[in-house]
């Protein structure tokens, strides 16, 4: 009989990073007078954001540093069984963890560095693998019409496990004019919510994946009624949203706010540090493979949407007379959303109707 699988059980246990997240953004908050010392000043409302910005000049500056996790592990097994290396949707996954988060803050992406941390130099022999890696890198960096500017390869035996690596990054990006950055202090009571369909579970829940697999009798073999492999629809290449959200700003989209829905799943709808409930009435129904690891893995609606983003992983808060434009936008990007809900003001935490979930504000402790 399959056992319930909590996503804290597994090797990610929120309740105990996110005290160090919290210690730790204490600590690079006095920090700050280093950049005042050097004459720039930081956007504090930034801090703890999914990119931090601080004032150069005319114009802001924004970075960002991120991880794949361990997603590349699926990718692993699946080449064993259908041959295919997967690397290119890795890179993709990396390069939109990475860019996604950049661009929340409204910056538009310039540079990316790639972190490839690998166990032994023989990693790097496999020919097929790296091609895919390297090609697929190189893609998702002009989809996200960013320049790739370099990276750093370290060789880590005795710290990670055989044939394995660790892919990550960091990214800079350029606020050309404060109309375009996007700090929470913009948001609104009677903000609109809009929801971006995503394509896959991303870079979020690959543990509690693999321990998933583990359980089923077909392991990675595992097929959905479409015929497909379970292993196959998880690894399918993320959304990157770099160009769509500069176009948005460019069309004069009155942007409020934007979070990128990744570790902590729905919860992360309410990143913003105000006191507002935010109401969602309509969601994208989750595909099979969301429908599949839910119930297999016998996760409640709170876990499920608590940790992946369920068909749901950007989040765009605006003005009600901006809706339609924006929904136009994102259809003719190529993208798929929908008109969700509204903020309004009163306890912090995301009521989500259709499953009948309450996210508390004190089960997102982290920004």
């Amino acid at each position: 009989m399959p056992k319930a699988i909590k996503y804290s059980s597994v090797g990610d246990d929120y309740s105990t990073k996110d005290p160090i997240k919290i210690l730790a953004q204490k600590s690079a908050r006095e920090t700050a007078k280093n950049l005042t010392s050097n004459g720039f000043s930081e956007i504090t409302g930034t801090r703890g954001e999914s990119a931090y910005v601080w004032k150069q000049g005319n114009v802001y500056m924004a970075s960002v540093i991120e991880g794949l996790g361990t997603k590349t592990i699926i990718a692993d097994e699946m080449r064993k069984i259908t041959g295919k290396t997967y690397y290119d949707v890795l890179a993709q996954d990396t390069v939109a963890t990475i860019i996604n988060d950049l661009v929340s803050v409204g910056a538009t992406p310039l540079v990316l560095h790639a972190y490839w941390a690998i166990e032994k130099n023989s990693w790097l022999d496999d020919e097929k693998r790296m091609h895919d890696l390297i090609t697929g890198w190189k893609k998702a960096c002009d989809l996200a019409g960013v320049s790739w500017g370099g990276g750093e390869t370290p060789t880590l035996q005795g710290v990670m496990k055989k044939d394995q690596v660790e892919l990550g990054g960091s990214a800079i990006g350029i606020i050309s004019s404060k109309r375009r950055l996007i700090v929470d202090s913009n948001l609104k009571s009677g903000d609109q919510i809009i929801l971006i369909k995503s394509n896959g579970t991303n870079a979020n829940g690959s543990s509690l994946i693999r321990a998933l697999f583990k359980q089923l009798p077909n392991g990675y073999k595992t097929k959905l009624s479409t015929g497909k492999l379970l292993g196959e629809t998880i690894l399918s290449k993320s959304n990157v949203y770099a160009q769509l959200v500069k176009k948005l700003l460019d069309e004069n989209v009155e942007i409020h706010y934007l979070s990128n829905i990744t570790g902590h799943g729905l919860r992360k709808v309410m990143r913003a540090r105000q006191e507002f409930s935010y109401i969602i009435e309509r969601i994208i129904e989750p595909f099979e493979m969301f429908q599949f690891i839910q119930r297999e893995a016998k996760m409640s609606n709170e876990e499920a949407y608590g940790t992946f983003n369920m068909g749901m992983d950007f989040a765009i808060f605006l003005p009600m007379k901006h809706v339609d434009l924006c929904l136009k936008i994102i259809k003719q990007s190529g993208f798929s959303g929908i008109h969700a809900g509204y903020i309004e003001r009163g306890p912090k935490q995301v009521i989500i109707k259709p499953k009948n979930i309450v996210f508390e504000g004190k089960t997102l402790e982290v920004r």
